[in-house]
């Protein structure tokens, strides 16, 4: 899975996390002994950022980003991701959401896959295939609808290009230019795996199962919807005219 110098990192964004966090982080450190884990907290006023560092005090593999406030999914995943870069420790950088929806059990499958891919996106919608336990209705055709909508758009070739569980080997993250990233919600991760792929690395897609959250509250709002329906065609724009 992974050589013996190499360390996965799994990047897990909180905010008001705290009925979630130790027990994801236990599960999570359970699936294999290079596994460390990087919480990037927006400053939750439930006190997630306490519990973390609690933890870290006694586990050197857990290791705490603090963050003034609120400030979004994909500024989350660019600081986890530069405060990775900084770091030559870790081959495998993971993408991993705090509620549970992502299945920490799934990981060994990622790690595996990795060996032959330069990036693993776990996907809920592979050849045509749902695998979502609990979404409403309503979410869920909007959720396959967006995927549709991205693939046929971009041409990315992907099942789930919003989905958010994802392993990224270092090279991908070092060759992309995180300052020009401009998402900060869901579209984060098509524009992500749109512009590797555009690099020229290799993907694959695995399936995963996905529950929705049974803590806490889900961070989905129009304003997350509306920039995605916007990005999308603005990442093709870029791609015809040279800037990716």
């Amino acid at each position: 899975m992974l050589e013996v110098a190499e360390k996965a990192l799994v990047i897990v964004p909180t905010y008001n996390e705290k009925e979630n966090i130790r027990a994801l982080i236990n599960a999570v450190l359970a699936q294999h002994e290079q596994i460390e884990m990087l919480i990037v907290d927006d400053n939750s006023p439930d006190g997630t950022s306490q519990i973390v560092d609690d933890i870290g005090r006694t586990n050197s593999r857990v290791h705490l980003l603090r963050r003034p406030g609120k400030m979004g999914l994909g500024t989350a995943y660019r600081d986890g991701f530069a405060w990775a870069l900084a770091r030559p420790e870790y081959e495998l950088i993971f993408e991993m959401d705090a509620d549970f929806s992502h299945d920490p059990t799934h990981i060994p499958q990622f790690l595996e896959a990795a060996k032959t891919a330069d990036f693993v996106l776990g996907s809920r919608y592979l050849n045509g295939n749902v695998t979502i336990i609990d979404w409403p209705m309503s979410r869920l055709v909007l959720s396959y609808a967006a995927n549709v909508y991205a693939r046929i758009v971009t041409g990315l070739k992907l099942w789930d290009a919003t989905g958010g569980f994802k392993c990224f080997h270092r090279r991908v993250l070092a060759a992309i230019d995180l300052n020009d990233v401009r998402s900060n919600g869901y579209a984060f991760q098509i524009e992500m795996s749109f512009r590797a792929s555009r690099k020229g690395f290799k993907w694959v897609e695995i399936p995963i199962v996905f529950s929705d959250r049974t803590h806490g509250t889900s961070k989905m709002s129009k304003g997350i919807v509306r920039e995605a329906i916007l990005m999308v065609p603005r990442l093709r724009w870029w791609a015809m005219v040279g800037r990716l």
